[in-house]
């Protein structure tokens, strides 16, 4: 299990859990930011800092939120897991659908 960043972090971007994060698993994207599964190692020291309430718990993602489990995955299908989001920088592999979406009003 991991934590899943969702619809509320798209066009914001706060990065304060970025800077929260122990492990430097919270990578960035275009529009979002997404967390790396299986560097992960779900200390849930991200989720509190959320201005937005963006991310939740894999199991407790509400089902408004459910397709953004989805793309956390895909985010990182042709990054893989590449040991660390500073060294990694901001990458454009955001997933299409998220892409498509409109702008977010924060």
């Amino acid at each position: 299990m991991t934590y899943v960043i969702a619809l509320p972090c798209v066009d914001l971007k706060d990065k304060a859990c970025i800077e929260e994060c122990p492990v430097d698993c919270i990578y960035e994207g275009d529009r979002m930011l997404y967390i790396q599964a299986d560097e992960c190692v779900d200390c849930g020291a991200c989720e509190p800092v959320c201005p937005t309430e963006a991310i939740f718990y894999e199991d407790d993602v509400p089902a408004e939120f459910a397709e953004f489990k989805q793309a956390n995955v895909d985010f990182f299908e042709t990054l893989g897991s590449p040991g660390g989001a500073a060294k990694t920088g901001k990458t454009s592999n955001d997933p299409a659908w998220i892409l498509a979406l409109p702008p977010q009003e924060h």
